[in-house]
């Protein structure tokens, strides 16, 4: 998802897709432990995208304080 998607979401939305990419990160990194991952760089694109919303999600609070 582009920063621009996310940025049009509420808190709530971006919460819920924040548990889902934790939730598929930390699948990935079994997987890629029992060499079962053939896409290593998936993990990489997975902590991207929770940096990304969790920037969203900070700038959102940081409105809404003011």
């Amino acid at each position: 998802m582009d920063i621009k998607e996310l940025r049009k979401k509420d808190i709530k939305e971006l919460q819920k897709i924040l548990a889902t990419d934790r939730a598929k990160l930390r699948e990935s990194k079994f997987s890629s432990s029992n060499k079962q991952l053939k896409n290593i760089r998936q993990i990489r694109v997975l902590k991207k995208q929770i940096a990304k919303i969790l920037t969203v999600i900070n700038e959102l609070k940081g409105a809404e304080k003011k």
